[in-house]
């Protein structure tokens, strides 16, 4: 080969060589990625979009990807093995982060180590809902009146959940052991489905999300006869709380942003920032308080403490009423 021919090899290796590395800085620097483990238009979804979209001026390109799959597990899986560079996020929830750890032996993450908690975005009730035709004719209106209607026709009846281990699920086991009643858990693949079923009056009751079932309730398709947190909630400020009338009785929805745990604190800041102020803009705060929700105050180590917490809690809980996915 000649000089020339050699220099001009050399020179199109290094271009190609460049090119390579432009392609691959290019790939990294791509949009920050929100990991919503389960499908569209739920809570977490919609709560992901606003944050995403109000953090874009102070981080850049953000997008939200559904990755549904094994309880939310398959979404949380990916976010923990991923790399600081991968630029992706989870929006966890109690069940992926303080519940199904306890459902299953051999687990695809650990929900404490493997993540670095950004932002606590909203805790909130779950509520007891029963088809409001179906209430009205058998004269139920609040928790008070469930516990009677089950005494009455103890283990004839059933409740929907989305799912064995779901929060809904584990609500429905406390509920009867603490008011002494029996009925029978009816598990569905998902809370849209088990919310189809009530509203058809396949199952008497349900234990949902609020955010979700409120919606329906004001419609007055649904009615809510009581709320899953230790008092009221101001969005349904005339319904008791079941603790109430069930002394004890206390089981939240939360969920948050997480990153990989090998996300440098600096960054864990800049983000948790961001995505704190786009909660609490004008357009923010009206859409969460559309959905019922509310922003919450606990960041990075503060939320840290409070899942670590929450683990813990429903170790107990989940043992105790001895709940297991089949």
């Amino acid at each position: 080969m000649s000089f020339i021919m050699h220099r001009r090899a050399c020179t199109l290796g290094l271009l190609g060589l460049g090119l390579g590395v432009h392609q691959a800085t290019q790939a990294k620097a791509g949009p920050l990625t929100i990991v919503v483990p389960y499908a569209a238009g739920g809570p977490l979804d919609k709560s992901a979009r606003l944050l995403a979209e109000g953090a874009q001026a102070q981080l850049g390109p953000t997008q939200v990807e559904n990755r549904p799959g094994a309880g939310g597990n398959l979404g949380a899986a990916q976010v923990a093995k991923a790399g600081a560079d991968d630029k992706l996020l989870l929006m966890g929830a109690v069940a992926t982060h303080a519940i199904n750890p306890w459902l299953q032996k051999d687990f695809p993450y650990d929900p404490i180590r493997d993540f670095k908690p950004l932002l606590l975005v909203a805790r909130t009730p779950n509520v007891l809902v029963m088809n409001a035709a179906q209430a009205d004719a058998l004269g139920i209106r609040s928790a008070k009146d469930v516990v009677r209607h089950l005494k009455e026709h103890q283990g004839e009846l059933h409740y929907g959940s989305g799912g064995n281990g779901s929060i809904g699920h584990i609500a429905g086991e406390m509920f009867k052991a603490l008011s002494n009643t029996r009925m029978t858990h009816q598990p569905f693949a998902g809370a849209g489905p088990a919310l189809k079923a009530l509203q058809e009056g396949k199952v008497l009751l349900m234990f949902d999300n609020l955010a979700s079932s409120l919606p329906l309730i004001r419609a007055g398709k649904l009615r809510a006869l009581g709320v899953t947190s230790l008092g009221p909630d101001e969005a349904l400020p005339d319904v008791a709380s079941i603790n109430s009338e069930v002394p004890g009785f206390n089981v939240l929805t939360w969920f948050g942003l997480f990153a990989p745990a090998s996300l440098p604190e600096a960054q864990a800041r800049t983000y948790a920032t961001a995505f704190s102020a786009a909660m609490r803009t004008p357009a923010g705060l009206q859409q969460l308080k559309a959905m019922g929700l509310n922003p919450e105050e606990l960041t990075l180590d503060a939320f840290g403490s409070f899942v670590l917490s929450e683990y813990k809690k429903y170790e107990f809980l989940i043992k105790a009423v001895k709940i297991r996915q089949p």
